[in-house]
């Protein structure tokens, strides 16, 4: 483990240093986030704010800073990942390093993911340093590693670090306060829950022999049947209380008619009918409402003209807050039948339950900077470094709001070829953060 100190108002334009940010390569792996931690810690310095840098390994180093605060709440926490995905094999407009500005928006790598995220924390921590001291001590967290895992960033601070965090109840963080135009509505979804990392190796065996040969009930075919029921079919609805939230609030604010489909998302003998006649259109919510299993990797044969006795399946689970491995192992088994041999290889548990106390002040601010704003809590389908927060007592809010035109695609753009994020939204998002912090009470 490594450790410094850097120390001795304000701070850069938010949208100049997000294009700073993005011109680090930072793609995990390897990470290297060395250089885009140390710009942060740069600017910090040069606002007059000590920072410490801990790290498990070279080059993975986090990025940790502390305002005292007047003691009239307790501390929060600002937190935010520097590496990205990688850009392979993508067509870009723009080169994805180069932090361009064009057509009014910054594009890059990172730009929603979640560099730009990380531009408004940053900038909203040096503007509070600079206005005097905030409600209760802020703390801030520039995290390697979580586009791989978290182990070098949010799980290594947790499991070594915890005392860094000390008293603090609530983060601001990812994934979350972007709009979602639906019905002609402007919607923010806060993330207020996710889902849990529950990833399977299954094995699958059948008779070998000669490939000229051939056997019947091979593993291969064995596995065709079971990819097939994986594709064709779905693990049961469970409408959770993060769930059922999102969605009510949503169904409370469109007309009876675009209301309707959604409200029957909440029984179970009639959600299945409307997310058939739905398509695509709801699958965010839909992975909502399920235990979920993705089929990765195959693993089978090492020669041409030997059929394989044994065939090994990986397997992206993630399951619902309040349930575990042996539930999604259970359904899967139902849905697949017996000839599936399931293995546990990593659980990340997040809590079950959420704390929604922030929730109102932060909607509150919304809707003063977007007279059209319709906050809405939300479950993330996915999972962020929240998780590992959460083992510490941290309800983590995903709000890095960003007021988008309508016909942006900002889930097409995560990770994808052309990243970019409209310059104002960005501007939006920082002055979004920063009310936050001006008003957080515990």
């Amino acid at each position: 483990m490594a450790q410094s100190e850097s120390g001795g108002s304000g701070g850069p334009d938010v949208v100049e240093l997000l294009r700073a940010l993005i011109r680090f390569d930072t793609t995990n792996p390897p990470g290297n986030e060395t250089a885009c931690v140390e710009h942060v810690r740069g600017l910090l310095h040069d606002a007059g704010i000590d920072s410490r840098i801990l790290a498990r390994a070279e080059n993975r180093p986090n990025l940790i800073a502390r305002i005292e605060g007047r003691g009239e709440a307790p501390p929060l926490l600002l937190y935010g990942h520097v590496d990205v995905v990688t850009t392979a094999g993508q067509r870009w407009t723009h080169p994805p390093f180069g932090g361009e500005l064009a057509d009014g928006a910054v594009w890059g790598r990172g730009a929603l993911d979640m560099k730009g995220g990380v531009a408004m924390l940053v900038h909203s921590f040096i503007r509070a340093h600079a206005d005097g001291p905030p409600p209760g001590d802020l703390v801030l967290a520039v995290l390697s590693d979580e586009e791989n895992g978290g182990e070098f960033g949010a799980r290594f601070l947790v499991e070594e670090q915890p005392e860094l965090f000390e008293g603090a109840r609530h983060a601001l963080g990812e994934f979350g306060g972007a709009t979602v135009h639906l019905g002609g509505r402007s919607f923010y979804p806060i993330q207020v829950a996710e889902k849990q990392i529950c990833w399977l190796r299954g094995v699958v065996r059948g008779p070998g022999g000669h490939g000229a040969i051939g056997v019947r009930g091979s593993a291969m075919g064995k596995l065709g049947r079971i990819l097939t029921a994986l594709d064709d079919g779905s693990l049961p609805i469970h409408v959770t209380p993060p769930a059922r939230a999102w969605i009510e609030a949503m169904a409370d604010a469109l007309p009876d008619g675009e209301a309707r489909p959604l409200r029957s998302l909440l029984d179970p003998a009639s959600a299945e009918e409307t997310l058939r006649a739905a398509g695509d259109e709801l699958r965010p919510i839909e992975r909502a409402l399920r235990n979920t299993v993705s089929a990765t990797i195959v693993h089978g044969g090492e020669k041409i003209n030997v059929i394989p006795s044994e065939v090994e399946l990986e397997l992206d689970g993630r399951t619902l807050p309040g349930f575990g491995p042996d539930d999604l192992i259970r359904e899967l088994g139902e849905l697949v039948g017996p000839e599936l041999e399931l293995e546990l290889v990593r659980h990340d548990p997040g809590p079950a339950d959420s704390d929604l106390s922030f929730l109102p002040t932060l909607s509150s601010i919304l809707r003063e900077l977007d007279a059209d704003a319709i906050p809405v809590p939300m479950m993330q389908i996915g999972v962020t470094d929240g998780r590992f927060f959460s083992r510490i007592g941290i309800q983590t809010y995903g709000y890095l709001p960003l007021k988008l035109p309508e016909g942006f695609e900002f889930a097409r753009l995560v990770h994808a070829a052309d990243e970019r994020v409209p310059a104002d939204a960005v501007r939006f998002g920082a002055e979004a953060v920063f009310r936050a912090i001006e008003r957080y009470r515990g």
